[in-house]
Formats: structure tokens, C-alpha cells, sequence
């Protein structure tokens, strides 16, 4: 199959190799929560719900000098449509989870909240490629709904090589195509990158023009949020002014 047109330069879907699929995002979502978000990437959408912080639940995880954070992803049962699910806690939820909560750590200013927790959910309601940046994306909103103290944002991208192209946010025929690809996270203001993985092996020059695009799909992702985000404060101002 020609994942790129060799006469237009187009992918299947219309998009040009270093074009990102449509995003969008929506705080407060979850009425109960502290802080929750939507977030869309194509037609991959995950939402995401924050509770904390707050006490510690099991006093033996409780750490005097930060706050404990726990992650849970799973995916809907009906968001993969005819493709096979795995149960909630299997092996790839349970390394998501992981993953997703390493990332949100590096950003995450535990220290101010010793003794306290910080739990992350993650669901997918519907997947098409990217899962994993969509949900780190989620996150990253949900935290600042929530008034979490942050570094700064993380924000998180994926990567292709096809067709002797590298390609910006595979969706899930092209990442399904069996081709290199690199999921990356980053802190875009302080310059620092947070997650990187890569799920095939490629020589290092394509490994940098690879990565260098998701690098530049954060920074519009995080470019994105802001926008979110000061959008909501207008509207907090707006409320409270009336």
C-alpha cells in the first residue's frame, strides 16, 4: 500500500507528511473532578479526570517529602470498534499507565504537595493512532483545570518513517503499517524532552529528522493548550465580572 502518494505527496487521508490531524480540547468535562479534560487528536478522543490533591489513601505509599501520583489508562469497550480489546489491567494498560505517570511526574511540582495524592485517569473513548500522546495531552489539561502546579506543560507527539518519509501524528493505518515510530514527550518552554520511545530500529539521521518533527508537533500541541487555557480564564473573568 502507497501510505504516501508518490505523484501528490498526499497521505491517505489527505494530510501533507509533516501535517497534524485536527486537535482539539475541552476543560471540565467531569463535574466531579478537580480538574478533567477532553482531547481530541483526529479521531482518537480520551478524556481525562483529576482528584487531588488529597489524602493519602494507603498510608504506607504516603511520601513525606512530595506527593504520591498514580495514573490509571484504559481504553472503552467500544472504542476500538471491530478490532480486538484487551480486559482494563492487562499488560499494555498496565506499561501505559506507567508511562503516562512518568512522563506527568517530570512536570509535576510534587514537592509542594509532601504527603498528599494525585490520581490520573485516562479512558479512550475512541481510537484512530496516538492514543498515548492524545492521553499525555489530556493530562496536561486536566492537571491545570485542577490548579496543579506545574514546571511546565507536557505535551506529547508521535512520528513515522514511510515510504522513505517521515510522517507527524500517525493514525492508525499508518501506525499499524508496521514502519518505525517514535512517540515523543516534551516540556517545550524549558526545552527538555520527557518520553521517548520508538517501537522499530532506524538509521540516525532518519532517526533525527523523525524525531526533530514530533518535537515540532509538541510545540504546536503546546501552542494549542495555551490557547485553551487562556480562553477558559476569559471566560472565568467574564462570569465573575457579570
Amino acid at each position: 500500500m502507497e501510505y504516501v502518494n508518490p505523484l501528490t505527496g498526499f497521505r491517505l487521508d489527505g494530510r501533507r507528511p509533516n501535517e497534524m490531524r485536527q486537535i482539539r480540547g475541552e476543560i471540565g468535562v467531569v463535574a466531579k473532578a478537580d480538574g478533567s479534560a477532553l482531547f481530541e487528536m483526529g479521531n482518537t478522543k480520551v478524556i481525562a479526570a483529576v482528584y487531588g490533591p488529597r489524602e493519602v489513601q494507603n498510608k504506607g505509599q504516603q511520601m513525606d517529602g512530595q506527593a504520591l501520583v498514580r495514573c490509571e489508562y484504559s481504553m472503552a469497550n467500544f472504542s476500538t470498534g471491530d478490532r480486538a480489546r484487551k480486559s482494563k489491567g492487562d499488560r499494555r494498560s498496565t506499561e501505559i499507565s506507567l508511562v503516562i505517570r512518568q512522563t506527568m511526574e517530570a512536570s509535576i511540582l510534587t514537592h509542594l504537595m509532601p504527603r498528599s495524592q494525585i490520581d490520573i485517569f485516562l479512558q479512550v473513548l475512541q481510537a484512530d493512532g496516538g492514543t498515548r500522546s492524545s492521553c499525555i495531552n489530556a493530562a496536561t489539561l486536566a492537571l491545570a483545570d485542577a490548579g496543579i502546579p506545574m514546571r511546565d506543560l507536557v505535551t506529547s507527539c508521535s512520528a513515522g518513517y514511510l515510504c522513505s518519509t517521515p510522517l507527524l501524528d500517525l493514525n492508525y493505518v499508518e501506525d499499524s503499517a508496521g514502519g518505525p515510530d517514535v512517540t515523543v514527550g516534551t516540556l517545550v518552554k524549558m526545552d527538555k524532552v520527557t518520553l521517548l520511545q520508538m517501537d522499530a530500529k532506524l538509521p540516525v539521521d532518519m532517526f533525527t529528522d523523525v524525531l526533530q518533527l514530533a518535537i515540532e508537533g509538541c510545540k504546536a500541541i503546546a501552542n494549542y493548550i495555551r490557547e485553551v487555557l487562556l480562553e477558559n480564564t476569559k471566560k472565568l473573568e467574564c462570569m465573575r465580572g457579570s
